[in-house]
C-alpha cells in the first residue's frame, strides 16, 4: 500500500513543527519519493542527524508503505 505525500508532510511536521516541507513524487507511482525539509531543529546536527530525525518520524513508515524517500535537509 503506497503511502500519499500529504501524510508524509504531516508527520514530518509532527514531529518537527517548525518545518517547511516539500515534497516531489518523483516516479508518479506514489512509491518513490523526495523530501526537503527546512527545520531551526537542524541546527549544530550532522546531516546524518537530521535525517534520522526525519526518518524517526516516518514512525516505521519506511520500508513499508513507504518505499524510497530521497531527503535533503536545511538549516
Amino acid at each position: 500500500m503506497a503511502m500519499d505525500l500529504k501524510e508524509i508532510e504531516k508527520l514530518i511536521k509532527e514531529a518537527l513543527p517548525d518545518a517547511t516541507v516539500e515534497i516531489q513524487d518523483l516516479a508518479g507511482d506514489g512509491n518513490h519519493y523526495s523530501a526537503t525539509v527546512k527545520s531551526k531543529e537542524f541546527l549544530g546536527k550532522s546531516k546524518i542527524e537530521q535525517h534520522k530525525m526525519v526518518y524517526s518520524s516516518l514512525k516505521g513508515k519506511m520500508g513499508n508503505e513507504l518505499h524510497a524517500l530521497a531527503i535533503k535537509t536545511k538549516e
